[in-house]
C-alpha cells in the first residue's frame, strides 16, 4: 500500500482535520507503543500500519 492510499483511508475514516491528530497522538500498543507517524518512521510497512489501526479502532470492513 502507499502512502497516498494510507493517508486517504485515514482521512476518509477519521475525517480531515482529525487523521493527522489522531496518528501523530494516539499510541498502541501493536505497533509496539508507537503511534501511526512513529511507526512508519520506524519502517512499518503502511499496509501493516492501516492493519493495526482498522483492528483498534474497529474500522468497518468495506473501509479495510
Amino acid at each position: 500500500m502507499r502512502l497516498t492510499v494510507f493517508w486517504e483511508r485515514m482521512t476518509d475514516h477519521f475525517g480531515p482535520g482529525y487523521a493527522d491528530t489522531f496518528a501523530r497522538d494516539h499510541v498502541m500498543a501493536q505497533l509496539g507503543g508507537r503511534t501511526v507517524h512513529e511507526a512508519l518512521d520506524a519502517g512499518w510497512a503502511a499496509k501493516d500500519v492501516w492493519r493495526v489501526v482498522c483492528t483498534e479502532m474497529n474500522v468497518p470492513g468495506e473501509k479495510r
